[in-house]
């Protein structure tokens, strides 16, 4: 079983796919955070059980603690 599927990692192939909903730009993966991070929106979408959730009321502003 590999990481991704343990739900610690986020499967490299879907980082590949995924955008910010709200500007349409690459993601960034925070492993220690367990986030995808949109720099140009300024949010991070958590991920959870090893699914990301690219809802913008789910997404903590990047000047606010995790």
């Amino acid at each position: 079983m590999t990481n991704a599927e343990r739900g610690n990692d986020i499967d490299p192939r879907l980082l590949e796919i995924l955008v910010c909903p709200v500007t349409k730009q690459a993601l960034a993966y925070d492993r220690e955070k367990q986030e995808l991070v949109s720099k140009a929106a300024g949010i991070a979408f958590p991920i959870r059980d090893g699914i990301p959730i690219m809802l913008v009321d789910e997404a903590r502003k990047l000047d606010e603690p995790a």
